[in-house]
Order: structure tokens, then sequence, then C-alpha cells
């Protein structure tokens, strides 16, 4: 399997993708910072969480129509209104004009995009794609993405604070012709039965389309797995680096000295980098192997080297565990992306991706939780307790795991 014999889609979308990661991660995340010298840290906290929000209820409108109205339609819709976002963004932060509030409502919209095309994103990737490809195509796409990341988090932290206008000048036109390839390149992928429905009928439908989802069982068991699987993850800059900043002492590493700030930034470097590396390489490794297998070692290995990094200061072994837990991370997301495309019904994939795609917010709010009970409880108790997290989201999918192969074979017998 190679990256030439994917559909059209599928090559247009990863390469799409990353060009917008790429740009978006030199402005987007550093939006917290402008909001904050704007507006005061406080009151920039709230923006961020009515944001977040937003971006929630808009993925699960989203997902209804994505699979009511057909994916390339809301794709397109999205892009263009993000395209009159970003631009009234640059407008608002160029030398004639500022409008701090202006940016922030545009901010606003680009949560309602993200939230409208994201499900219909993943759908199509779903739509167009054979089970058998599906392994290399998220490694492809989970690769594009780091990379796209990372370049643009370097680029951003130099040119953010005094090329603000110049990014997103960039940013549009970036967007811009993502909206004409969508437009003239993208083919439709799935062709919903045409009904004629009033807006009460639609909200009555979304009610029932989300009801629907979560009496999938195995489905809800797979999305509580990969929160509690994520939220090992995302613990390395938030209770981690705390811990580390408050008890790691300074250490002599090659030619510096690292306390544990600087730890925890060299530590996610890592992981970043080695992902770029490997996740090409490893997907080679991945075809020949059970799926079922993959993913239950892989988050049992990802789970013990942040359980590790948890209760170790110890510089060595906190850059060897952070190598190893990167490797089983590098199997692990593949894999899974491919189980959870085998579960939804085609019908029901954009509400279902939409489902799914609440796992970063539920995984963040698992987060918060552990930074609170930090401030009750030791180290060595908190890293039992994250531990303990890990390795129940592990078991739930080795209990799953028969489960899921069913679905992804009788997956793979419809598309045959």
């Amino acid at each position: 399997m190679r990256f030439r014999d994917f559909h059209r889609n599928i090559k247009i979308r990863i390469i799409e993708t990353f060009a917008s990661r790429l740009v978006g991660s030199m402005v987007l995340p550093f939006m917290t910072i402008y909001l904050a010298t704007h507006f005061g840290t406080k009151l920039a906290g709230l923006l961020m969480l009515i944001n977040v929000g937003v971006g929630i209820i808009m993925s699960l409108i989203g997902g209804y129509f994505g699979d009511q109205f057909g994916r390339r339609k809301i794709m397109l819709t999205a892009e263009t209104l993000r395209f009159a976002a970003f631009f009234t963004m640059m407008i608002s932060n160029s030398p004639w004009f500022e409008s701090p509030e202006l940016t922030f409502m545009m901010m606003t919209l680009n949560s309602i995009c993200w939230g409208l095309a994201g499900p219909a994103n993943q759908a199509m990737l779903i739509d167009v794609s054979t089970p058998e490809q599906r392994n290399l195509m998220y490694s492809i796409t989970y690769w594009a993405n780091n990379l796209s990341i990372a370049v643009g988090g370097i680029a951003g932290a130099f040119f953010f604070q005094h090329y603000l206008f110049e990014l997103f000048m960039v940013l549009s036109i970036v967007t811009a012709a993502i909206v004409v390839v969508v437009y003239l390149f993208i083919e439709e992928s799935y062709y919903p039965i045409k009904t004629e429905k009033r807006p009460g009928q639609h909200v009555f439908q979304l009610f029932r389309t989300y009801k629907s989802v979560m009496q999938d069982r195995l489905f809800v068991w797979f999305v509580l797995a990969g929160i509690l699987v994520l939220s090992m993850e995302f613990q390395l800059t938030s209770y981690i680096g705390i811990k580390l900043t408050e008890e790691m002492p300074t250490q002599h590493f090659l030619f510096w000295d690292i306390d544990g700030i600087t730890m925890t930034g060299l530590l996610r470097s890592e992981n970043t980098i080695l992902v770029a590396m490997l996740v090409l390489f490893v997907s080679r490794f991945v075809d020949t192997m059970k799926d079922r297998m993959v993913l239950t070692m892989s988050c049992l290995v990802f789970t013990l080297g942040y359980a590790f990094i948890a209760f170790s200061n110890n510089i060595w072994l906190l850059f060897i565990m952070m190598a190893v837990l990167t490797i089983a991370e590098v199997f692990r997301v593949p894999v899974q992306q491919s189980y959870m495309a085998a579960i939804p019904p085609e019908e029901s994939r954009s509400a279902y991706m939409a489902f799914s795609g609440l796992q970063f917010n539920l995984s963040m709010l698992i987060v918060s939780l552990t930074v609170t009970l930090s401030g009750f409880f030791s180290s060595v108790v908190m890293g039992c307790i994250l531990t303990l997290i890990g390795l129940t989201g592990t078991f739930i999918f080795y209990l799953i795991s028969p489960q899921l192969d069913q679905r992804k074979l009788t997956a793979a017998k419809k598309a045959g």
C-alpha cells in the first residue's frame, strides 16, 4: 500500500491539512497570550472557555449536518466562513486598524468552522478509504499533523509578537487556496437521502441521532477508553510539568544545567521530534501485527511510560521513558483511529466522528481534576492515580478488542 494508491480526496486532504495546520500553528496557539494582553488574564480565561464551549456544540451540530447534507457541502461552507474570519482578523490587526473585540469574534467564528468541518472531514476520509488503507492513511495524517504543528509552533514563537498582521495575511491566503481546492477538486463522498425538514424537525432529529450514537455501547466504551489513555499525554504540560517544576532539582546534562521547567519543554520537544521521525517507519510493522495486540500493548507501554515520568525526577530516566512511550504512541494512534473508522454505520459517520471528537475536551477535564487533586495529595499518590487512569483505559480496550475486531471484519466485508 502506497500514498499514490489513495483516493484523490485523501491525498488532497493530507496536503491541505498539513499546509493549514502549519500556518495556523504560527498563530492560533498564541492567541491566549493575545487575549490576556488586551483583556487581562481573568477575562482571557473566560473568553477561551466560551470559545471551547462553542466549538464543542458546533462539532455536534456539524456531525449531524455532515450526515444530513453531505460532507463536501459542509466543508466548503466552513472553509469559506473560515477565510472570512481570518481575513477580518488580518484587517483587525493591521497597521491601520486594531480591534481586539472583533478579533475575538472572528476567533469564535473560526471555532464554529472547525466544529462544522471536523466531523465531515473525518467521515470523508472513511468514506473513500478501505480498511486495508486506514492504518497507513492515519499514520501519514498523524505524521503530517505533528510535523506541521512542531514547525509552525517554532516559527510562531519567533514571528507572532512582531509580525501578527503578516501571519494573518499568510493564513488568509492559504485558507483562500483551500476554498478553491475544495470547490474544484474534492469529490462528494456521501449522498444522503434528500428529505424536506422544518427547523424544528432538524432539532428533533439531531437529538435522536446522538441518542442513537449513545446507544452503541461498543462505541461509548471505545471513546471512554480513548479519553482515559489520551489524558495521560496531556498530563505532561499540566500536572507532570508542575511536579517537575516544584520537585526536580537542577541537573547537569551534557553542556547544560536543566531545571524542571526546561525539562518539561525538552520532553515535549523529544516527543514531537520522535513522532515525526518514527511514525512512517513504524507503520510498516503495524500491518504485519494483529491490531488487537498492537492497541492493547501500546496503551500499556504508553501508560507505564508516563507512570515512570510521574514518579521520577532523574533526567536520564525521563528522557529514556519519553522515548519508550513515544514509540508506543506511534504504534497506538493509527490502529486506534483505524478501529474508530470501522465502528460507525455509513449514514451516521459524521455524528460518530463529532462525538469521538469530544475525547480531547473530556481528557482536558480529567487533567484539570488531577491538577486540583495535586493540591491535596503527595506526588506519590498522584503518580498512582495517573497510573490507575491509564491502566483503566488500557483494560477497557483489552475487554472490547474482540468486539472491535468483529466490527472491523464486518466493515471490511461491506467495503468489499
